[in-house]
Formats: C-alpha cells, structure tokens, sequence
C-alpha cells in the first residue's frame, strides 16, 4: 500500500479546511470566512484499499508577523513540510501573489513533490484561463499535478487523491484504518466552540479570542465542558457576552449542537469569558493556553 503524509498549504482563507473536511467526508477543522481561522495543526487521515493519506491542514501561510501568534502560526506552517512526503498547495484564484513567492522558495527548499491546486474553480466563468494559468506555474515551479477543484462542492477530490498515492512511499498502515484523527474531542470540542465564535463576532474581534478547556468530565448521561473565552481587554469581553448575555448565549447554544453530534451525547455546556490583556502577543502567554507545537 501507499501510506504518507501530505501538508496542505496556502495563503489564509484558501479552503485548506474545507478541503480536507470534505476529502475525509467528516468535519475534522474548523471554517469560517474569516482568514486565519486555523490555529494548529490537524491531522486527518484517510484510508481506502489502495492507501493511506494523513492529511495536515496548516495554518494559512503569510506576511504579517508583527504579533506573536502571527509568527506561530508561520512557524506552524513552516514545520509541518519538515516531516511530510507530499505537499498539495491551494491558491484562491488565477492570479500569483507576492507572497507566492515566498511560498515558492520554501517549497524548493524542501525537495518535496508538489501538487498545485487551484480551488473554487466553479467561480472562474472563462475555464480557458486555468489553462493559461496552469502554462504559467509549470514555468515556475516543476509541479508532479495541477488540478482545478472546488473542495466545497467536491470536484476533482477523488483525482486530487489519485494524483498524491503515487507520492507516497510503499509501507504499511500508520495509523488504524478506523481513525480519523489524532486529536481528542477535548480539543475538537474546544474548536467547535472558537468557531462559533468567528462566525458569530465582527471582523477584527475573533483573533482576540481564544478558547482554553477547564473541565471535560465524561459521565453516564452527560458529558460536562467547561471552557474559558479569553480575550485581551474588558471591552472585547462586553462584545463576546453581549446585551444581557444574548451573544454568549448564542454561541454556546450553536456550539452545543455541534459537540453533541461530534460525541454522540447529551452536553451541558458552560462558557466564561476572562481578559488576559495582550495574550496574542506574547509568547509565553501563547504557551500557557496552548499554542505549543
């Protein structure tokens, strides 16, 4: 069998999570509009009767490094092509941008087979201009595939997963052929609830918050979470909670759903929002609530 591992890379808000979400027909990481939802590194691992596929969703690679979590979640990224044997490298779109470049260098340094992948392609009207495109990055970079898909709507996925198995070394299975990922549903959970977050709150808010678990207690008819919401000043806390606790409400409500679908149990779910005044911007902040890959 072929059995490896392939990073998922990319500038942020590409569809990197909602590519891998919908090639493990499971949702494993968390989505939302906004860029830079992706915080860890997530694993997802496929298995059919050809192979093996364990997927890494990176966080979105970028520029801006000013602030502490900004350099993690690059340095993230930039690890994860350190222990992989294939790399699938999503852009939004037929235009290169200037931090393509960059991306360009770091995957020549790697020595890595590479498959680039154009994604949304259902919102490209003139097909003729992937085409171009396509022409244009083999000139930079010597592509093992290049693929057009639309990860949301599933298209090309199945090529996508043919194109890598080929990548992978011949060995047997890494992980059983059951598991689906190798984070807990303490952790999932967690995400869960800092995705409702994202969605829920305005543009800029959502990377001043984090979310930390204080108890996760698994009992016979119930399972109990408690889970802090840590933003960095006491006017981020007034937002989260809102008028008369409506928003806070919501969210814990939103997220209740989806850990009780994900664990397949009745939740009681109880959210807390605190201020740890500049915790994205400071490294040993960032340790103590989990950033520590």
């Amino acid at each position: 069998m072929n059995c490896g591992h392939v990073a998922l890379i990319g500038r942020p808000n590409v569809g990197k999570s909602t590519l891998m979400n919908h090639l493990l027909k499971q949702k494993i990481s968390i989505t939302s509009r906004k860029p830079q939802t992706t915080r860890h590194r997530i694993l997802g691992i496929s298995t059919s009767e050809l192979g093996q596929i364990v997927y890494l969703d990176t966080p979105g690679m970028h520029g801006n490094e000013q602030r502490a979590l900004n350099r993690y979640l690059n340095r993230t990224a930039d690890t994860t092509l350190l222990g992989v044997d294939a790399v699938v490298w999503l852009i939004d779109g037929l235009v290169w941008q200037d931090y393509d470049d960059i991306i360009l260098k770091k995957l020549e340094q790697t020595g890595l087979p590479v498959i680039l992948v154009v994604n949304k392609v259902d919102k490209i009207k003139d097909k003729e201009n992937i085409l171009a495109f396509f022409d244009e990055a083999q000139h930079r970079f010597p592509f093992k595939c290049l693929l057009p898909i639309s990860a949301l709507k599933g298209t090309n996925l199945e090529k996508l997963e043919a194109a890598l198995l080929p990548l992978l070394p011949e060995c047997g299975l890494i992980y059983p052929e059951d598991q689906i990922t190798d984070r807990s549903e303490r952790f999932l959970c967690a995400e869960i609830v800092r995705e409702k977050l994202t969605r829920r709150l305005g543009a800029e808010l959502p990377y001043s918050v984090t979310v930390q678990v204080e108890l996760y207690e698994e009992l016979p008819h119930v399972t109990k979470i408690y889970i802090v919401i840590w933003v960095e000043r006491s006017s981020q806390k007034n937002i989260v909670i809102g008028t008369e606790g409506e928003m806070l409400k919501k969210i814990g409500m939103d997220a209740r759903l989806d850990i009780e679908k994900l664990i397949g149990q009745k939740v009681f779910l109880k959210l807390w929002v605190k201020v740890k005044k500049g915790w994205a911007d400071n490294e040993r902040a960032l340790l103590s609530l989990g950033f520590n890959e």
